[in-house]
């Protein structure tokens, strides 16, 4: 059982360095940046 265990383990650490997965919830922008805020453009208006 802990040849399997070590098995699973080393094969999943391969498998993330040649394919590694996505998480969206990594790369998502939440709001503007900070070249938005270089602009000082303020706040647009409500439409």
């Amino acid at each position: 059982m802990a040849l399997w265990k070590w098995l699973a383990g080393r094969a999943s650490a391969l498998r993330g360095l040649m394919a590694p997965r996505y998480h969206p919830e990594r790369h998502y922008m939440r709001g503007p940046g900070p070249a938005c805020a270089r602009r000082g453009s303020g706040s647009q208006p409500a439409t």
